[in-house]
Formats: structure tokens, sequence, C-alpha cells
């Protein structure tokens, strides 16, 4: 399925060595906005209505880094 808006570079491993990196970038920007937002006073619930996940998924992904890294968490 050809998509207009994505360019065939015409080999699949470069396309495929671009999903990666994009799913490392994408989990960074994550990593750091949750981080910020949590250090900002945001709750679990906030901040999964934000992703569009449930409370339990962010808390699971993000809680053990964010306590290593010194963040005060919220209960709600």
């Amino acid at each position: 399925m050809a998509n207009p808006e994505i360019p065939d570079s015409g080999e699949p491993a470069d396309r495929l060595a671009a999903v990666v990196a994009l799913r490392r970038l994408a989990d960074q920007l994550e990593d750091s906005a949750v981080e910020e937002a949590m250090r900002a006073g945001w709750g679990w619930p906030q901040v999964a209505e934000a992703l569009g996940v449930t409370r339990q998924a962010v808390h699971k992904k993000h809680a053990k880094r964010l306590i290593a890294a010194g963040v005060s968490l919220r209960r709600r």
C-alpha cells in the first residue's frame, strides 16, 4: 500500500530502520513529557487521558523510572 505522504526509498531495510528510529524517538518524547507533567503536579489520570491510555498502563510504564529520577509522584 503506497501512502503519498511517506516517501518510498525503495529499500525495505531503510524503511524498517526508519520505523525503529521513530519508535525510539516517540518513546523518548513520551518519557520526557510524562516526567515534565508529573513534575508539574499532574496525576496519573491526567497523564493517562492526555496519552489516550489507562492510568494503570501509564503507571506501569513510567513509575519506576520516575521514582529513580527523584520525581515526587501523586497518588491521584
